[in-house]
């Protein structure tokens, strides 16, 4: 089974992960954040992936320090579940509806981080979540993961229902990048992804 698990803490978080890229969906997230383990909970279930998350955070400064780190402590895993990355399809790409709101995620599991952010948020907050973290989240997963990715909310008038579909189309589109191709090898022309 290709998974990743990691602990880390310092003075601001201690976050326990443990992430499997085989799984059934199968979710249990507790941040202290209700919306954003909301979001990680859609991520895990649309991307087929089994997820354990447990984040405690200096939530009287603010979420930043919590929502950053889980995504740096997400990143790891995925990159220690994704090994030297051969045999992997690479690509995915998934555009997603959610009522008013229509997202699209494409990821390039490349070696190379990077991360394209391209949403407008209506208000400053969702229930107790910052909706100016959903970008640090993925920029934190992206750079400690090594892939490259793309995320575009092309409209929608309701913040949660724009955030959950980014969150669902990320899950989509990872899960793609990381199905198995039919060769086993690195689909490069360099032979390996890094």
């Amino acid at each position: 089974m290709r998974e990743g698990k990691l602990e880390r803490n310092t003075k601001e978080t201690s976050i326990q992960a443990w992430l499997a890229l085989d799984g059934t969906g199968c979710a249990d997230v507790s941040t202290g954040i209700g919306f954003f383990d909301h979001m990680l909970i859609s991520w895990a279930v649309h991307g087929g992936f089994d997820l354990t998350l447990k984040a405690e955070g200096d939530l009287q400064v603010d979420g930043h320090h919590t929502v950053e780190d889980c995504g740096i402590v997400l990143g790891k895993a995925l990159g220690l579940a994704l090994a030297d990355k051969s045999g992997l399809c690479r690509y995915g790409s998934f555009w997603l509806p959610m009522d008013d709101a229509l997202a699209m995620a494409a990821v390039d599991v490349s070696g190379r981080p990077f991360l394209h952010f391209n949403a407008a948020f209506r208000n400053e907050r969702i229930g107790d979540f910052e909706t100016c973290l959903t970008r640090e989240f993925f920029q934190a997963l992206a750079f400690n993961a090594g892939i490259t990715l793309h995320i575009n909310l092309l409209y929608g008038e309701n913040d949660h229902h724009g955030c959950e579909a980014i969150f669902k189309a990320v899950g989509h589109a990872l899960s793609g990048a990381v199905m198995k191709n039919s060769s086993g090898e690195a689909l490069s022309t360099k032979g390996v992804l890094a």
